[in-house]
């Protein structure tokens, strides 16, 4: 409780009358979902949380409603004590494929690897597909335990339901134009600090003065030839859409079995119902989950055409994935989020929705409707805060990279680039029945 900011709470109760309690299963041992439980239970109680453990603020306690949304914006990625630390081999060890084996075995033999599903692991393993290194995500133990009272018990979400998912957005949309703000660059430096190593200055296009405010810093640009293209003369090769770490499934089956716990998500509730998802039924899915220190520009993973744009409005919960894998909540489907078809010669149509989240203050376009595409173009960005974006085939149309379906299989995400390869065309272009570009150009 101290660590949470209440040294009255603190004294007040025995810590074995906690542990007593938090054991539910009456095994002697208390895990960290248990003991997220018994905060959520006996902050209804007698609210334990009276100082923000990551800002430091006074929070008031007896306002419940504004102290989860509080917590829920501290809480999100990038704020408190994150630190993406080194991998595990040197890159000599890394080239070799039996090495890297061994010591994956032998570091990561006792518990799994990856978020096993948002609850069991306090800390997330994503596998670096450029450097073939894993790389370890050291989250704040006391930021893990909060996220999981708000996001994975019911008292928690019932908060959220009673008031502040509006509340959650106006205040970021209020953070999002303080991010514009001239007195926001200051916050630059600071920022560059806090993601020390993860941020590499010389691909951005621009020198470091261009940036009047925060937020053009966010959504900098790059150099051209910072994030290559891959098979760029062949577009029957899809490529990752952001810098990101990624999950990918051959289906939305095997998407909540191993990652995307919400109890109601679907293809039609991701998509909206402007739109109709018989055509994507069964078919395969990919999720780019965007960190803050990330490159904020989205790219367009395959050629076409695009048909159509959809604004559905929404929540703005964080896509953290103990939020994502939180049976309480749909990320996905609640919020706020702009669909995108692609019509294309190789893989039929391609639906990329790009979902919004706590701080993101907004997302942006820079393609129209009946623009004709090409694979790798700049799509897009998100202002200020972390986000995702999807990418949803038909059934049976694409051919998804072993290495990411394999790492996805086991709860582990893998840090790609815009550019990278992502899967191959399944089917030839008679086999698809889609118009072949240049006759879909000139029926634009």
């Amino acid at each position: 409780m101290i660590a949470f900011g209440n040294h009255l709470a603190a004294k007040k109760v025995r810590k074995e009358e906690l542990f007593e309690a938090a054991d539910v299963n009456g095994d002697g041992v208390v895990c960290m979902d248990e003991l997220a439980a018994l905060l959520a239970i006996q902050h209804e109680k007698e609210p334990l949380v009276n100082c923000c453990p990551v800002c430091g603020d006074i929070l008031n306690v007896s306002d419940k409603l504004n102290t989860v949304v509080h917590l829920t914006l501290c809480f999100d990625e990038g704020s408190g004590n994150q630190v993406m630390t080194g991998g595990f081999l040197t890159d000599k060890q890394a080239s070799s494929g039996w090495m890297f084996k061994l010591s994956e075995w032998a570091h990561f033999s006792s518990y799994d690897i990856g978020l096993n599903y948002g609850s069991s692991a306090s800390n997330i393993v994503v596998f670096d597909r450029r450097t073939k290194r894993l790389v370890e995500e050291i989250i704040d133990g006391k930021i893990v335990l909060s996220m999981r009272a708000i996001y994975q018990s019911k008292f928690g979400l019932g908060l959220i339901d009673t008031g502040a998912k509006e509340i959650l957005q106006s205040i970021s949309e209020k953070h999002g134009r303080k991010m514009n703000s001239v007195e926001s660059a200051e916050d630059i430096p600071k920022f560059l600090k806090f993601f020390k190593d993860q941020i590499n200055m010389a691909e951005v296009k621009y020198p470091l003065e261009h940036f009047k405010t925060f937020n053009e810093f966010f959504i900098r640009e790059l150099k051209p030839c910072a994030r290559p293209i891959a098979a760029m003369e062949h577009d029957n090769i899809a490529v990752c859409a952001a810098d990101s770490r990624l999950m990918a499934f051959n289906n939305v089956e095997d998407s909540t079995r191993f990652w995307v716990k919400g109890k109601k998500f679907s293809v039609q509730g991701l998509l909206g119902n402007e739109i109709s998802s018989s055509s994507f039924e069964g078919g395969s899915l990919v999720i780019f989950r965007l960190a803050p220190q990330d490159y904020h520009r989205f790219h367009l993973p395959v050629t076409g055409i695009i048909e159509q744009f959809v604004n559905i409005p929404g929540c703005l919960f964080t896509v953290n994935p103990i939020a994502v894998n939180s049976k309480y909540c749909n990320v996905f489907t609640e919020n706020k989020r702009v669909v995108s078809i692609i019509s294309t010669e190789h893989f039929g149509k391609v639906a990329f929705i790009a979902i919004g989240a706590t701080m993101v203050g907004s997302i942006t376009f820079l393609k129209q409707e009946g623009d004709c595409v090409k694979k790798g173009d700049q799509f897009g960005y998100f202002s200020f805060g972390g986000s995702t974006v999807i990418c949803v085939f038909e059934k049976d149309v694409i051919d998804i990279d072993n290495d990411l379906l394999e790492n996805s299989s086991r709860s582990l995400e893998t840090l790609v680039s815009v550019g990278m390869k992502l899967g191959v065309a399944a089917r030839k272009q008679a086999e698809t029945g889609i118009p072949n570009l240049e006759k879909m150009v000139l029926e634009a």
